[in-house]
């Protein structure tokens, strides 16, 4: 397990590494201030994280566009090295957000943590 890094007062990023997959928790705002600090913590977090990352939303308190595209440059950057990467536990505003953004089709989205390593953290996941 690593420590928690701080991207910004606003936001933060822990990875657990497990042996079947990697848990990177982002808490706080994803918005234009925090977005550029945080897209180096987790490029690095997805280093050798193997083929099965779930990243856990539960934290995340706000999100605007620059969120979604910190979301969607990890998926983009994770697909080379074969590396899926599934979102779980957004809260409500996140969700509505995935919707209307279409990123709920492009991420598997599960309700919790325990639901997204009980998938297998898989590219076909159920959706929340």
């Amino acid at each position: 397990m690593q420590t928690a890094d701080t991207a910004s007062p606003e936001a933060g990023l822990h990875r657990e590494q497990f042996a079947e997959h990697t848990v990177i928790t982002i808490t706080g705002d994803l918005d234009i201030s925090s977005a550029p600090a945080l897209r180096g913590r987790l490029d690095v977090a997805l280093r050798d994280a193997g083929p099965h990352v779930v990243i856990d939303l539960s934290g995340v308190t706000f999100c605007d566009a620059s969120g979604l595209a910190l979301l969607t440059g990890a998926r983009r950057s994770a697909e080379p090295a074969g590396t899926a990467i599934v979102l779980a536990g957004p809260r409500p505003h996140m969700v509505r957000l995935l919707r209307v953004s279409g990123l709920s089709r492009v991420f598997a989205v599960h309700p919790s943590v325990d639901a997204a390593r009980a998938s297998g953290a898989g590219p076909r996941s159920a959706a929340a």
